[in-house]
C-alpha cells in the first residue's frame, strides 16, 4: 500500500509548525523515518493513520483520499499500528487482550479470531506468555503484544513508531529481528530516532529536520552523504576539544585523552580519514540543513 502526501502541513495550536509542506511518496517494504525528538515523526504518523488532519496539504494512502470518510475508513480496515504508547489491560491476558483487539478491528467469527490470535503471538515468539497477564510484562515483551495487535487482520500497511526506544539491549536486538521481517508484502514505515534500527531493518530512509523533508533515499545513499567527509581526530590532535566547525559524531575516552569521530570538509591536522556509517551520513545531512537553514534565515 503506497503513501503519499502533497505539501502536507500541520500546525499546532500556538502556532508552532509540526510539519512544513512535506512531499513524500513511499512504495511498499520498509522505510526508515529518521529525525531529531520534535522533528515532526509522530505528527507524521498520526497524520497518515487519520488520527489527525493536516492544516493543509493532501495525504493519499493506497489510492484512497484521507480528506473523505470513504477513504479514511478505507485505509484503517487495512492499517495497523503501534503508537510510542499503547495502552494495555494489565488485567488481561495476552490472549485476552489480542482477542478483544480483534474484536475491536472487526474480526467478528470467532473461530478466524482464534486462529489470528495464535498465529500472531507466535509470530512474536510469546506462546509460552499467552495465557500471562500483562501487568507482569517487561517493555520488550510488551512491545511484542503491541506488534501482534497491530499485525491483527494481516494489514497491507504498518505503522510502527519508537518501537524500540526504552529497551535494554537483548530486548532491541529480538525486536530489530522481529522488525526485519515484517516488510514483506506490506509495506512498513517506522518512526525512530535510533539509527542503528534503521541500518539493521530499512533499506529506505526518510529524513525529516525542522518540520521539513531533508531525504528521502536508499539507506546506503544517506552513508554516502559523509563519503570524503569522515574522519578521527586525537588523542595526540585533540587536546582542547574537536575542532570548531565540525559534527561530532562521537566522542570515545582513551588513556592518551579523548577521540572525536567527527564529519567535515577542512580536516584538522593530525586527523586522518574513515569510510562512512549510517551515523556519519546522518550528522552530515543535518549539518548541511541547519547550515542552509541558518543562511537561509540570515539572508531573509
Amino acid at each position: 500500500m503506497n503513501i503519499t502526501t502533497e505539501r502536507l502541513t500541520k500546525d499546532h495550536p500556538g502556532g508552532r509548525r509540526a510539519l512544513d509542506g512535506v512531499d513524500l511518496h513511499i512504495e511498499s517494504g520498509t522505510v526508515g523515518l529518521l529525525g531529531a525528538n520534535g522533528a515532526g515523526k509522530t505528527t507524521l504518523l498520526r497524520l497518515v493513520t487519520g488520527v489527525l488532519r493536516p492544516t493543509s496539504g493532501r495525504i493519499v494512502v493506497g489510492g484512497h483520499d484521507l480528506a473523505t470518510t470513504a477513504g479514511l475508513t478505507a485505509v484503517k480496515r487495512g492499517l495497523g499500528y503501534l503508537p510510542q504508547e499503547l495502552s494495555l489491560y494489565p488485567d488481561l491476558t495476552v490472549r485476552e487482550f489480542l482477542d478483544y483487539i480483534g474484536v475491536l478491528k472487526g474480526i467478528h467469527d470467532k473461530r478466524d479470531r482464534r486462529r489470528q490470535v495464535e498465529a500472531r503471538i507466535a509470530e512474536v515468539g510469546l506462546e509460552e506468555r499467552a495465557g500471562d497477564r500483562l501487568a507482569g510484562f517487561s517493555g520488550g515483551m510488551k512491545r511484542r503484544v503491541g506488534i501482534a495487535q497491530a499485525l491483527l487482520g494481516d494489514p497491507s500497511l504498518l505503522i510502527v513508531d519508537e518501537p524500540t526506544a526504552g529497551l535494554d539491549p537483548h530486548e532491541r536486538m529480538r525486536f530489530r529481528t522481529l522488525l526485519a521481517g515484517l516488510g514483506r508484502g506490506r509495506t512498513v514505515l517506522l518512526s525512530t530516532h535510533i539509527l542503528d534500527d534503521v541500518a539493521q531493518t530499512c533499506p529506505e530512509v526518510a529524513v525529516l529536520s525542522a518540520s521539513r523533508l531533508v531525504f528521502h533515499d536508499a539507506t546506503a545513499a544517506l552513508v554516502s552523504e559523509a563519503a570524503g567527509c569522515t574522519y578521527v581526530y586525537g588523542p595526540a590532535g585533540a587536546v582542547g576539544g574537536p575542532p570548531p566547525g565540525a559534527e561530532v559524531v562521537s566522542a570515545v575516552a582513551t588513556a592518551e585523552g579523548a577521540q572525536y569521530r567527527i564529519v567535515t570538509t577542512t580536516p584538522p591536522a593530525g586527523s586522518r580519514p574513515v569510510e562512512p556509517s549510517l551515523e556519519d551520513g546522518y550528522a552530515a545531512l543535518l549539518g548541511a540543513h541547519r547550515a542552509g537553514h541558518r543562511a537561509g534565515t540570515t539572508g531573509k
